[in-house]
């Protein structure tokens, strides 16, 4: 399939996926949340059935994205720009989704809670904004570097701190809620218990912005190497194609 069509059937899908996901959370807000306020902290309980249906609902989002990117791909640098893109993708129109339908969020700094497992991820919409943007940017530099057949794999140090900036934003937005309730936590662990327990009583108090801004800068420190080394790789080719033809 040629690069332009694949890139629009990725993205028409993920578009897709977003609005499923909206969907989902749509009907949840509506059983849930049916006041005139809509959605709000702390989180309202769920039938122990419903909540195990969330939390594989969420799991299951990321296999169905994991497998788009190991079917548009070819190599392991291309299954994996594919899935960092049609993550970001479905992530952004979700937002754009829901703000559709329900009017929410009122803007880029309205908490969301944004992931269930192992505990709950919260943080002003803006925050995960910004990590599509650098997964977008990622993955669309190794899908154009791949067709002009450069060698986009990432080097172990480009992986390192991508992994690492992505640990470390995943810590921000795990931050508050652990923070708040670790005495609990420690003893539910130690019983055996869900870490998802205190969920109910949870209202978020601070983002921990210098945590996650750590973390981003990583990840895009981790983007400009990688970009910057392919730059450098595709002008010394054009330069030993023009000596070659120099030459004769």
């Amino acid at each position: 399939m040629k690069i332009k069509n694949l890139l629009f059937w990725v993205t028409f899908y993920s578009i897709a996926m977003g609005f499923l996901e909206s969907a989902v959370v749509i009907y949840l807000r509506q059983l849930l949340y049916p006041g005139p306020d809509g959605f709000t902290f702390p989180l309202r309980p769920m039938h122990h059935n419903l909540a195990l249906v969330e939390v594989s609902r969420e799991a299951a989002t990321i296999v169905m994205l994991m497998a788009i990117g190991a079917v548009a791909g070819k190599s392991k640098a291309e299954k994996f720009a594919w899935f960092l893109y049609s993550f970001a993708i479905w992530d952004i129109f979700y937002y754009v989704f829901l703000y559709v339908f329900l009017g929410w969020p009122q803007n880029l700094m309205t908490w969301d809670i944004l992931f269930l497992i192992p505990v709950p991820w919260v943080g002003p919409v803006l925050s995960p904004v910004i990590i599509d943007i650098v997964m977008i940017l990622f993955a669309l530099t190794i899908v154009r570097y791949s067709i002009k057949k450069s060698q986009v794999a990432l080097r172990l140090s480009e992986t390192l701190m991508l992994l690492t900036g992505g640990f470390i934003v995943v810590c921000s937005f795990t931050y508050d809620y652990v923070v708040q309730y670790w005495p609990q936590l420690y003893r539910q662990i130690s019983g055996g218990r869900s870490l998802l327990s205190e969920m109910y009583n949870y209202s978020p108090a601070w983002f921990n912005w210098y945590l996650f801004s750590f973390g981003a800068l990583i990840m895009i420190f981790s983007y400009i190497t990688y970009l910057r080394r392919l730059s450098l790789f595709e002008a010394t080719q054009h330069a030993e194609v023009r000596e070659h033809y120099n030459y004769y």
